[in-house]
C-alpha cells in the first residue's frame, strides 16, 4: 500500500503525544499510519475550512490531533499535526478549532518568509 501523505509534528503535538503513556501513543501512531493507507472518516476527518483532526479511542479515551494540509509542494503532500487533546466532551471545543487556524497562518507566513 502506498501512502498519501506523510505527517509531521510541530513542537507541541511532539510534547502531547511524548507526554502519553506507552499504549494509547502507540494506537495513536498505528491510527496515524492507517489514515496515511487509506481514506477513512473515523481515524482523520475534516472538521471546517481546512483543519482536520486525527481520532483514536483507546480505553473510552477519544484522543485527537489536530492538523492541516500543506500541498504547496507538487512533490511532497503533507498533513501538519499542531497539538493534541483528550477529549472530554461529544463537541469538539472550538478554541482548539481558532488555536490550529492561527498555527496554521503562522506556518504558511514562515513558510513564505523562508523562499
Amino acid at each position: 500500500m502506498s501512502q498519501r501523505f506523510k505527517v509531521i509534528f510541530l513542537e507541541e503535538a511532539k510534547e502531547f503525544l511524548d507526554n502519553l503513556e506507552d499504549k494509547p501513543r502507540e494506537k495513536i501512531y498505528y491510527n496515524l499510519w492507517k489514515a496515511a493507507q487509506k481514506n477513512d472518516n473515523e481515524l482523520f476527518k475534516k472538521l471546517q475550512d481546512e483543519i482536520w483532526e486525527f481520532r483514536t479511542l483507546f480505553n473510552k479515551s477519544h484522543y485527537r490531533l489536530f492538523s492541516f494540509w500543506d500541498k504547496e509542494d507538487n512533490t511532497n503532500t503533507v498533513v501538519v499535526s499542531t497539538h493534541g487533546i483528550i477529549k472530554k466532551t461529544e463537541k469538539t471545543p472550538s478554541k482548539e478549532i481558532e488555536k490550529t487556524e492561527k498555527i496554521r497562518t503562522h506556518y504558511f507566513n514562515d513558510k513564505k518568509k523562508l523562499k
